[in-house]
């Protein structure tokens, strides 16, 4: 069908005028293109408008665009007192209550009144797009443009074919994201679509360790923080997004996959939900706030004064043992040679993807001397130590002492296969090539939208390959097989790349 989505009198429909509804005219606004605004609330688009008028005056004042730009934008902006009033729109996008039936009934009663070819698509952000349209009449004009809170700041936005989707929909709405200068990423239908399905990777990952008892909350937000370079722990962005929204949207996403394991969620969140303990708009979370919504975190315990008289350090992984032989050289301490430790040294392995009891046994250290250490990822801003289950406090200590000895701090973990990061960041990847193997997403689409969208600091692509595609394959190889649970194991798409020794983004041929 011929729909010219550059034509200069383009006019698109937005129902309801929230937070997500009163961003996408903003953009859409400022992108040229001529919006009606309805909301269901008496008076609540007029309101939004006013609201849109200051933002685009404070983008003005910034200089970020000219006031004669903001003051167009803004009258381009018309209030619709009724669905009939959309009837001149060429599309029309929906960002109301994420309810099915409600949903629905908007798009049944709006397909009566626009036109043929006009665009009918819905910013929802975890229901199926192909459920939402099969009741339409014309499901083949229907599709997902999904934008992300808050819009104006946030650039990514994702165009979702339904089963029934025509070609020149999706072609359409991508033209339509970038006269909005949002960048477009295309996939299928799917739960969660891309950005929330690896998110899930992210907050569910954390909440299985910490559920374990691995580590705590601001340890595990700390590490992610300072070793991976994410900007907020998982902790601390559960509690800025609500677990009113990131519980029942796991929850859905899991009952979506029909209890596809990568997606289990965990029982932290699941009670924290249902008492109410929300996060910062309770002022109670994963942290505790104060007035100033500031979180009240524990302070990290000062690092031992402690250090080993000798070190030995493990050979079973090559690059392990360079790395950390380097740093403990530097940090002024013996490192014995033997193939063997002697009686009193203080062991270290390096494992990736294991456990440090599992180290101790299979290369036969005594386990009360035995620490491993994360060398995964680079140790400039934090290190990352695990104890086994019966590891002497005093060599713990020694380990912890001499690690930090430099001012860079140190975090300890109980033992668990993957310490903290190596899992979170594997499960990530994992589920980052689930999507693609699925064909939801491309590879390279992946990464810009978990860039774009959930700003980490790496697209699950670009992390396997900046840590290693079989490394990577070994950590979830290792943790599959320690904890015989099938959340674990490993994505064909990564497996095959791992043993083809090729980059995790290389496409099917």
């Amino acid at each position: 069908m011929a729909f010219d989505a550059n034509r200069a009198d383009l006019t698109i429909g937005v129902l309801g005028s929230g937070a997500m509804g009163r961003g996408i005219v903003q953009v859409a606004a400022a992108g040229g293109i001529n919006v009606l605004m309805m909301d269901a609330k008496p008076g609540a688009a007029a309101e939004a408008r006013e609201f849109i008028g200051k933002m685009l005056m404070r983008a003005a004042e910034k200089g970020s665009m000219s006031k004669e730009d903001a003051d167009a934008a803004l009258a381009r902006v018309k209030v619709a007192n009724t669905l009939a009033d959309f009837k001149p729109c060429h599309a029309v996008i929906e960002a109301v209550v994420e309810n099915l039936d409600v949903k629905r009934q908007v798009f049944g009663e709006l397909e009566g009144i626009v036109a043929a070819d006009c665009i009918l698509a819905s910013n929802t952000s975890s229901l199926s797009v192909t459920t939402i349209g099969a009741k339409l009449k014309t499901p083949q004009r229907f599709a997902g443009f999904h934008f992300f809170n808050p819009v104006p700041l946030m650039r990514l936005v994702e165009v979702i074919a339904g089963l029934q989707t025509e070609e020149w929909v999706c072609e359409a709405l991508t033209v339509i994201g970038r006269r909005m200068t949002r960048e477009p990423v295309r996939c299928s239908d799917a739960p969660g679509f891309l950005v929330n399905q690896v998110g899930r990777g992210f907050t569910l990952e954390a909440s299985h360790l910490v559920y374990e008892g691995v580590s705590n909350f601001a340890d595990v937000d700390r590490v992610m923080r300072d070793v991976c370079g994410f900007r907020m722990g998982p902790f601390e962005l559960m509690d800025l997004t609500g677990l009113d929204v990131t519980q029942p949207a796991s929850k859905l996403i899991y009952d979506q996959f029909f209890d596809e394991q990568r997606y289990r969620p965990n029982l932290i969140m699941q009670s924290r939900y249902e008492a109410g303990v929300l996060g910062r708009k309770t002022k109670n979370g994963f942290y505790k706030y104060d007035a100033d919504m500031k979180p009240t975190v524990p302070p990290e315990a000062p690092a031992p004064a402690a250090r080993p008289d000798s070190v030995w350090i493990s050979k079973a992984d090559a690059k392990g043992h360079a790395v950390l032989s380097e740093l403990v050289a530097k940090l002024g301490v013996t490192i014995e040679s033997g193939a063997k430790p002697s009686a009193k040294a203080l062991c270290l392995v390096t494992p990736i993807g294991d456990d440090a009891t599992s180290c101790a046994v299979e290369q036969e250290l005594d386990p009360k001397r035995t620490i491993a250490v994360d060398t995964l990822f680079p140790m400039v801003k934090r290190r990352t130590i695990m104890t086994t289950t019966i590891t002497d406090a005093a060599y713990r200590d020694a380990a912890h002492g001499l690690l930090a000895s430099d001012g860079v701090p140190v975090t300890v973990c109980h033992d668990s296969p993957g310490f903290i990061a190596q899992r979170i960041v594997a499960m990530i990847v994992n589920i980052g090539c689930s999507i693609a193997q699925s064909r939801t997403g491309t590879a390279a689409d992946i990464d810009k939208a978990v860039t774009l969208g959930l700003n980490y600091p790496n697209g699950p692509f670009r992390f396997a390959d900046t840590l290693g595609v079989d490394r990577i394959h070994k950590v979830l190889s290792s943790m599959n097989r320690i904890y015989a649970d099938p959340r674990y194991r490993p994505n064909i798409w990564l497996t095959r790349r791992a043993k083809l020794g090729v980059s995790a983004l290389t496409p099917e041929a």
